[in-house]
């Protein structure tokens, strides 16, 4: 039984070997290249060798053109040994914010052919940042009737830092009146309350100063502190109390400045100054108070900026109610932002060449397009697509990436140059959506024959005509391009006939005739010369040429009409011998001369001399 199967052998097993390498090969470049570093490194530092980590030689880095595709360029290759470098400042606080992964995403292109390569960078976090308290010295009044145990809220630091390199621990001055305790907000954060440990006596003791430290343990540790001074307030019997310990409401992005958010409520028994109650924020950040307005009387939230999904989905308040006798509670007030599709997608165009052969094969690429919406969920997903009937489609590589390639046969002769539209829209409602075009002109390729004007030309020649005279015009033209375009049209040299190379489309030139030979009377000869002129409104490839004969024509007596044909043949299949009047295979005109089987496609010039008797 034969090997039909083709996988036997040692070539066998070397096919199948290297198509399972190919395989692991092409799973190992669509997943992305990572690299870690730490933040804030120095321009040109080195972050990995990114020619090796694809794959490429040394060699191929020339051709292969790679560069860094990214609305913000951190990152440079270099076009001699591949290595990625650091070529802007990375603040990790400032791109990322409080999250807890920072991640710098971008695509690198290769040419020749074209490739896109997904690239991710983990941008590692150092302790670059101390706490810092908004206040050096906060001033507190606490009754000298509160039990033991209550609590007063505290201002925490704040720390741009994120994981160890963060706040981690607050230390408080002894004091025998008071400690302190950590809590943790529903988003993560901490926030601090003091607590009284023995009662209070304003005779004894009016004012208590504390000293509070903020501390991470980032390498090396970072600190900060601030001053607490407690003020021993007179009896007040009754504090606030809110109607609920956490508010939540859910509101849209964009609301214009001035929308109501939400009202927090506090009561208290005690009548008259005791009974009046101030709201305020405790322990917010600069960006809340340039978000939200807090009513101190009515305690009803607004907004004063505009509200940004993409900025921060959601924003968690202490507000704190105070009555006049300085009793005080506290409340928290969680706010959620729900994303619209408030923008549009945006498109990056990347193309290595805007013109194309028009003989270029089905899935040639052509543009790297790069899309990114802003928005999240259904509202961030976005379709990439073609603006009308091209013979071009989009590919998709990765979430976000597609190449533009040939889908249908190019005709640069029909279609010189196509007006590419590329449409990206979201799935939000209503969709939004983003176009780009790009013009693709289309290179030549020599895809015409030329063609002649007539499938066969005839012409009378009166006998005794002088040289040089003109006995017939032929013309060709092709559609193409440049030398693509330029037609040669020569005569086949098995008849005599030399008419050399044409000039090119639109130069003329003219060929003297010869001499006339003294060659016996027998003996016919036609010698063309050269001639080309623009024909109004012809073709621009349209040649005109003129024939010219440079010798009496001599007929034998035994005819009365002989017809030459001359025909166009190759070289090679050309007779090597001079037409003479008694051979009547070449002359004969109600007979076909017998080519030979390879002539190919012939065109006729046929010329008849009238014989008089």
């Amino acid at each position: 039984m034969g090997n039909s199967s083709g996988w036997r052998g040692p070539a066998g097993r070397r096919r199948l070997l290297f198509l399972f390498l190919l395989s692991l090969l092409s799973q190992a470049l669509s997943q992305p290249i990572r690299y870690a570093i730490p933040q804030e490194l120095d321009r040109g530092s080195l972050v990995g060798n990114l020619a090796k980590d694809l794959g490429f030689g040394v060699g191929d880095l020339p051709t292969r053109n790679l560069r860094v595709i990214a609305e913000k360029k951190f990152f440079t290759v270099s076009p001699e040994n591949g290595d990625l470098f650091v070529s802007d400042h990375i603040d990790r606080e400032e791109i990322c914010g409080k999250k807890s992964t920072c991640v710098l995403e971008f695509e690198m292109v290769a040419e020749k052919p074209l490739n896109v390569f997904h690239v991710t960078v983990l941008i590692q976090d150092i302790n670059d940042n101390p706490p810092t308290f908004s206040e050096n010295i906060t001033e507190l009044e606490i009754s000298e009737l509160a039990i033991t145990g209550a609590t007063f809220a505290m201002e925490s630091a704040q720390d741009p830092d994120v994981g160890v390199n963060s706040l981690q621990q607050y230390y408080l001055s002894p004091d025998p009146h008071f400690s302190l305790i950590q809590k943790e907000n529903l988003d993560g954060s901490r926030y601090l309350e003091l607590v009284l440990k023995a009662p209070l006596e304003r005779e004894e003791q009016l004012h208590h100063h504390l000293v509070l430290t903020a501390v991470d343990v980032g390498e090396p540790s970072r600190s900060c502190t601030t001053q607490i001074r407690v003020i021993v307030a007179d009896a007040n019997d009754n504090p606030p109390v809110f109607t609920q310990d956490m508010y939540r409401v859910s509101v849209a992005e964009n609301l214009p400045a001035g929308s109501f958010v939400l009202k927090v409520m506090a009561t208290d028994l005690d009548e008259g100054v005791n009974a009046e109650i101030i709201y305020a924020y405790i322990n917010i950040g600069k960006a809340v108070r340039q978000l939200f307005k807090l009513d101190s009387k009515m305690g009803e939230l607004t907004t004063v900026g505009e509200l940004d999904f993409e900025e921060s989905d959601s924003y968690t308040i202490r507000v704190e109610a105070k009555d006049g006798g300085h009793h005080t509670t506290y409340c928290k007030v969680q706010i959620d932002i729900s994303d619209e599709n408030d923008n549009a997608p945006e498109i990056t165009l990347t193309s290595e060449s805007q013109h194309i052969q028009e003989d270029a094969e089905l899935g040639t690429a052509i543009a790297l397009i790069k899309t990114h919406d802003l928005d999240s969920g259904f509202n961030g997903e976005i379709l990439c697509q073609l603006k009308g009937k091209f013979p071009f489609k989009i590919v998709q590589d990765t979430k976000n990436t597609y190449r533009l390639v040939t889908d249908g046969a190019l005709d640069r002769e029909q279609i010189p140059e196509y007006n590419v539209t590329i449409t990206a829209t979201d799935k939000g409602n209503p969709p939004l959506s983003s176009s780009k075009t790009i013009t693709l002109h289309i290179l030549d390729a020599n895809d015409n024959v030329p063609v002649f004007h007539q499938a066969s030309y005839t012409v009378h020649v009166a006998e005794n005509n002088p040289p040089g005279a003109s006995i017939a015009h032929v013309s060709a033209s092709d559609p193409d391009l440049g030398p693509n375009g330029s037609a040669t049209v020569s005569p086949s040299s098995g008849v005599g006939l030399d008419l050399g190379a044409l000039p090119p489309r639109g130069d003329s030139g003219h060929r003297p005739a010869p001499r006339r030979s003294s060659r016996p009377a027998t003996e016919g000869y036609f010698q063309p010369g050269l001639y080309s002129k623009t024909i109004p409104g012809a073709l621009p490839n349209y040649s005109e040429r003129t024939l010219l004969y440079s010798y009496n024509l001599c007929a034998a007596s035994h005819s009365s009409n002989t017809e030459f044909k001359f025909l166009n043949i190759k070289a090679e299949d050309a007779v090597p011998q001079d037409l003479l009047c008694d051979e009547a295979s070449w002359f004969e005109s109600n007979d076909n001369p017998k080519m030979p089987s390879n002539s190919g496609n012939l065109q006729q010039v046929s010329f008849f001399k009238p014989f008089l008797p």
